[in-house]
């Protein structure tokens, strides 16, 4: 199935989609209330049946943006298609807090520890995630050093950083 076709069985399923097909690979920008149940169906749906999330990743965008994305790559081995999904979200979802996307553990197991690593690196919530918590930096680290923004701490437990 190309991605024309793709895009358009979703817009039928859920409306007005946002299309992008200026990039060598085109995407579709999925509101962050319908992530869910896009993603539900982009699994489900025979016709698709994308069985592998291949890979989620955090985006900061910078302070002028003042956005961060999350990017899914999905695929169908089966059907051997593949498709990109963004999630467009505000860096801070008011005062200091971490933006906040549902997580899609549930429906892709993988998601688990891609999700965790963009918490741990970029600092976005996953709404509903099973354990999120830091994967590749220690608990206790201050920041998430894959932000615009991040300032490094000059010590960690008395060894210098910098």
């Amino acid at each position: 199935m190309t991605f024309p076709e793709i895009a358009d069985l979703l817009t039928i399923q859920f409306g007005d989609l946002q299309i992008n097909t200026q990039n060598l690979q085109p995407f579709l920008i999925v509101p962050t209330e319908r992530l869910v149940a896009v993603c539900q169906f982009l699994r489900d749906d025979e016709r698709l049946f994308f069985d592998l999330l291949a890979c989620v990743t955090g985006i900061d965008n910078g302070l002028d943006a003042n956005t961060m994305e999350v990017v899914y790559n999905v695929t169908s081995i089966p059907y051997e298609h593949n498709l990109m999904l963004k999630v467009v979200v505000p860096r801070n979802a008011g005062g200091n807090r971490l933006p906040s996307v549902p997580s899609v553990a549930h429906i892709w197991r993988t998601a688990d520890w891609h999700e965790r690593e963009a918490f741990d690196l970029v600092g976005i919530q996953f709404e509903n995630h099973p354990d999120l918590r830091r994967i590749l930096l220690p608990a206790d680290w201050v920041g998430h050093p894959l932000r615009v923004d991040y300032q490094e701490e000059e010590q960690y437990h008395g060894i210098k950083t910098k």
